[in-house]
Formats: C-alpha cells, structure tokens, sequence
C-alpha cells in the first residue's frame, strides 16, 4: 500500500513540475517573463524534475553533504536559494531606481528649457 501512495506521489510531482515548466515557457514566449528571470525557475523545475524520477538521489546527496534528514536539505536549500533570488531581485530594482531618479530629473531639466524656449519664442 505504501508504494502505491509514493508512485502516485511520484507521478503526481512530476506531471505538476512538467506543468510549470510548460507555464515558464509561456511566460517567456508572451514576453511576460525575461530569459534572465526565467533561468532560475527553469533550474529549479528541472531539479524537481530530477529528483521526482530519481527518488534515492535526495538521500545521497544528503548523506554527501553530511545533512541527517534529506528533507532538511529540501529546506535549507530553498531558503538559500530564495534569498540568493531576493538579493538578486533587491539590486535590480535599486539599479532601476536609480536610473528612474536620473531620467526623472533630465525630464525636469528638459522641461525646464522648453519653457524657457517657448518663453522667449513668445517674448
């Protein structure tokens, strides 16, 4: 009974990690999602791919890396990686700040001299 609930665990894994990927790709294809943000989902896809067909492969890299309970390596693992992801997501949005605060200003100065020339056209 219990191998029948990890096939269909297996199996269910695997069709829901191949629907994501499919989704991912959708993404990128409609332009909604860069390449350069869609290679860490694709990544990680893939290794849950990986790991759905290769049930023992969680266990041995476990035991390779000296984590007692391969679940915890799941964890530890995912949180390392969404706060490599978050930092990554904190410098692009702090280059696009600052480039938005630039381009800002140079609208204001732009602005600025087209009163002044609009100014002296009438004057």
């Amino acid at each position: 009974m219990e191998t029948y609930f990890s096939y269909r665990i297996q199996i269910i894994s695997i069709i829901v990690s191949l629907g994501f990927l499919v989704y991912v790709s959708r993404l990128i294809t409609k332009g909604k999602l860069r390449e350069e943000y869609a290679i860490f989902w694709v990544i990680s896809t893939l290794l849950l791919i990986l790991f759905s067909f290769w049930r023992q492969g969680l266990d041995i890299i476990a035991n390779i890396v000296g984590v007692f309970l391969a679940p915890n390596l799941v964890f530890t693992s995912a949180i390392f990686a969404i706060l490599i992801y978050l930092l990554h997501l904190s410098i692009v949005v702090s280059k696009l700040h600052e480039k938005n605060k630039i381009l800002s200003q140079e609208m204001a100065l732009l602005k600025e001299q087209m009163n002044q020339i609009a100014k002296e056209a009438k004057g």
